[in-house]
């Protein structure tokens, strides 16, 4: 695991500037480091040594005769296979490395070399006889992979934050993506918090050439169910195939461990891996935020050490700033807030880990997906009642029962845009003090709606996860939060053979009216206790909502939402409005009021201070 940064190059001092954005991410790769420099192109790289720990293996990464330079982040699982295919080619090797594997594929199949790879990735190859850059991003997005186009200057790297120390940086705010961040709790779109900046879509790869920059898909997740086996069969298949990936993800010339919270996903991963250790973080001794107790008795079932720390609110609090840092962009989920502190645990240890990412998005887990069947009694019910009815109760105080109303009143399409639904349009229209250009929540997700109108609404609400929540909340906050410790986070979950496995087993299977991730949780059964594989998932809970109240953390907050910085943008009377009310117990807004608090602690970070 790594990072890389790069730029055309455009100025006279190039190598100095590139040092400079690379000592941004040498948290990434604290081993070594390495660049290259010529009057086209800068590249650089910082190493974390998982495979072949020489110094041979460091990049950037050549061809035979150094035509082509790569800078490589991620983990090819079946780089050997396709060495041995090169080596039959005629390609000479020089490393032992998976990088390598990267450049001469390209050589030998151009673009074609994408969907030939099982693996994590970002990278970004040179052609000097072409004058060309190729790049590209895995299929989930498990690894970032930024650019930005400043005047005739392409720049590309790991982290945005790179970016900060090319003179043709224009560091900007883009209000709109503020905006939708207010409704999702992330950035959904590949636009970002910084102007001019974008993210590659996962699955997307990108050449430039000439001052053009074209971006384009490479790899589709499809649905298509396969009525055919029956629940047993499929169990068999998952059990065989998640076998197979955690034993290639386990891959690696250093010890690799385990997360472990109170859920199935984690649970089976460990199970499954028979690593040595396991990490675990909790909050106070309430088992609602607390699942060391569950973690040290799974780990003594499966004869493995437990390590774990209970984190102090004091903690918490106190690495906002910190991890709102190394997030680039503002996340407002309190669990990436867990994860920092887990990956510190883990990174003491090993320098790499296995998580259980990725299992309720391709195999049906989140709870919401019941959300169809539960309302399926409901939306009998005539289209213009519910739509009235609906109006009507959006009218009333907040409580969970005319939530029910109003959710019954809109199609699926306008009533889920993902496992996170903040503000809607009409609250973050009177929260904005601003005027921006942003889309509606439903522009944005139409175009994955568009692909799966022909299935079954479950599945077309994994669809969503799989191509907005999925990427940018819980993908973003697992790469940054570990490698702010240097630690490599590997989801075993999220492999293609997993996918494609996925992809077929029909709905029936992944969502009961009992339970969600059915055959999933059955197959777990053989390597876990029927305890672990029903249990209800937790995955690191933290007690905002408890915190809220407390005069301290209260205090802190509204602190912040009356600071000058929330008035720019801000109503701040509708933020402490949201705040008391939170506080005196007349409804849970600790999720809209975490939402805003995110965004000024990140704007604070990258715009107030000097960094």
């Amino acid at each position: 695991m790594c990072g890389f940064v790069g730029f055309t190059n455009k100025i006279n001092d190039a190598s100095i500037v590139l040092g400079k954005m690379m000592d941004r991410i040498r948290h990434r790769g604290p081993d070594s480091d390495g660049k290259y420099v010529d009057d086209k192109v800068a590249m650089g790289f910082r190493r974390l040594s998982i495979i072949d720990l020489s110094d041979v293996g460091s990049q950037p990464i050549f061809n035979e005769d150094k035509s082509m330079v790569l800078t490589f982040n991620g983990e090819i699982y079946n780089y050997k296979d396709l060495r041995n295919e090169l080596l039959e080619a005629g390609h000479e090797f020089y490393t032992q490395t998976d990088s390598e594997v990267l450049i001469h594929g390209y050589e030998q199949w151009g673009e074609g070399l994408l969907n030939k790879l099982r693996g994590m990735f970002a990278f970004v190859i040179f052609d000097k006889n072409k004058n060309e850059l190729f790049g590209a991003r895995d299929f989930f997005g498990i690894k970032p992979l930024y650019y930005a186009q400043m005047g005739e200057t392409l720049m590309w790297g790991s982290e945005i934050k790179s970016f900060l120390d090319h003179p043709h940086f224009k560091k900007e705010l883009n209000t709109d993506v503020l905006e939708t961040y207010l409704t999702f709790q992330y950035s959904p779109t590949s636009d970002t918090f910084f102007k001019g900046v974008c993210k590659l879509p996962a699955a997307h790869c990108f050449t430039y050439r000439n001052g053009r920059l074209d971006v384009r898909r490479y790899w589709e997740v499809k649905f298509d169910p396969d009525n055919g086996p029956e629940l047993e069969e499929w169990v068999n298949r998952i059990s065989e195939t998640f076998k197979n990936s955690v034993n290639v993800h386990k891959f690696a010339d250093v010890e690799v461990g385990s997360f472990l919270s109170s859920g199935v996903d984690s649970s089976y991963v460990a199970a499954v891996a028979d690593v040595d250790k396991t990490f675990t973080v909790g909050f106070g001794e309430d088992e609602k935020y607390n699942e060391i107790g569950y973690a040290k008795e799974f780990s003594k079932y499966i004869h493995k050490d437990n390590f774990s720390e209970v984190i102090t609110p004091e903690e918490y609090w106190g690495n906002l700033s910190k991890i709102q840092y190394h997030m680039d962009e503002p996340l407002a989920d309190p669990a990436a807030i867990a994860l920092f502190f887990v990956c510190r645990l883990a990174s003491r240890q090993v320098k790499a880990v296995l998580s259980g990412e990725g299992a309720d998005e391709i195999f049906g887990g989140y709870n919401i997906y019941h959300n169809p069947a539960d309302m399926a009694a409901y939306f009998k019910i005539p289209r213009p009642i519910r739509k009235a009815v609906g109006a009507a109760a959006e009218k009333l105080p907040h409580k969970h029962g005319i939530n029910y109303l109003i959710r019954g009143s809109k199609d699926l399409d306008e009533r889920f845009i993902g496992n996170a639904y903040i503000f809607s349009e009409k609250e973050r229209k009177a929260l904005l003090k601003i005027k921006t250009g942003a889309p509606d929540a439903m522009a944005i997700t139409k175009p994955f709606y568009d692909k799966v109108r022909d299935q079954d609404q479950v599945t077309q609400m994994q669809y969503i996860d799989l191509h907005l929540w999925m990427t940018g909340d819980i993908l973003l906050k697992a790469d940054k939060m570990s490698m702010a410790h240097s630690l490599e986070l590997r989801v075993p979950f999220l492999d293609k053979e997993v996918m494609a496995l996925a992809e077929k087993i029909p709905a029936k299977h992944r969502v009961t009216p009992e339970n969600t991730k059915y055959a999933m949780r059955i197959a777990a059964l053989k390597a876990c206790p029927p305890q672990t594989a029903n249990k209800k998932k937790l995955g690191f809970p933290v007690p905002i909502r408890v915190w809220l109240k407390e005069d301290k953390y209260y205090n802190i907050v509204k602190e912040k939402f009356t600071s000058p910085e929330s008035e720019q943008f801000f109503n701040t009377d509708v933020l402490v409005g949201l705040l008391d009310d939170h506080r005196a117990g007349k409804y849970d807004y600790s999720r809209k009021i975490w939402t805003v608090f995110s965004f000024l602690i990140w704007y604070d970070v990258y715009f107030k201070e000097n960094i």
